[in-house]
């Protein structure tokens, strides 16, 4: 691990540019491409957006919170850096793989680590059918939204849209509306991890919709397919007192 060539990238905020500057000099810093491992300096939205741009190398990351949200880093602490990667447990997540037709026919896929969401895109509630492996399991949700979240995005926005938090080895993702107003007391349903979700509007010009995958937006879509793609393996390190499936655990006791 001394001999490991670390990469420091950073967001944007001044804390984790200084981070990136005080651990670059104490231990050495690469462009990503040639690292090891890549240490993410940020927040939440930094993390996703590192593990985005480099999923293609399967790179491990591991991330220390200098930004608003940590929930998916470590703590912050310069010294002894060496002996906590040593230490680190790493932690394989799968991402969401979204399919969307846009209504003037265009076809765009992305990947999601945490969720994808589907949003009502003018003043008008949204209209969708949700089928699952190709069976309509609900004709018309009349909703502002619904997303799809795997167990590593439990606790982000499926969460706030009171969705249920999920271990991280629980082979199942949380189909979760928001602010549905038909069926008015629809709750989350949890779906099998190897389950194919489809999305259609059935008002595309009247109610138009939106998708997007964890921030990036896809504007005017009429279809979102989306599936977990388990041939994709994203390595995530933690440290071990406070790994990430420990913290899903204890956010299900917080008060």
């Amino acid at each position: 691990m001394h001999n490991m060539a670390l990469a420091f990238v950073a967001g944007n905020n001044e804390e984790a540019r200084f981070a990136q500057k005080l651990l670059s000099q104490k231990y050495g810093n690469v462009v990503p491409s040639r690292a090891d491992l890549i240490v993410a300096l940020g927040g939440d939205g930094y993390m996703l957006e590192t593990i985005r741009a480099t999923i293609s190398t399967c790179k491990p990351i591991y991330g220390m919170n200098c930004g608003t949200v940590g929930f998916l880093m470590n703590k912050f602490q310069d010294n002894n850096l060496i002996e906590r990667l040593h230490r680190a447990k790493p932690v394989i997540l799968h991402p969401l793989r979204m399919h969307a037709t846009c209504r003037n026919g265009t076809r765009v896929e992305m990947l999601a680590i945490n969720e994808v969401s589907i949003f009502r895109a003018s003043a008008q509630a949204a209209s969708i059918r949700i089928l699952i492996d190709g069976q309509e399991r609900l004709a018309e949700l009349i909703c502002d939204g619904v997303l799809v979240a795997t167990p590593a995005g439990s606790t982000a926005y499926n969460l706030s849209a009171h969705g249920p938090i999920i271990p991280l080895g629980a082979n199942v993702l949380a189909l979760t509306p928001i602010s549905a107003f038909r069926p008015r007391h629809l709750r989350s349903a949890l779906l099998s991890r190897e389950a194919t979700i489809r999305f259609e509007t059935t008002s595309s010009k009247k109610r138009p919709i939106n998708a997007v995958a964890d921030v990036i937006e896809v504007d005017d879509v009429i279809e979102v397919e989306i599936r977990e793609d388990s041939n994709v393996k994203l390595t995530v390190l933690y440290d071990p007192e406070h790994n990430l499936e420990e913290r899903v655990l204890m956010e299900q006791f917080n008060s």
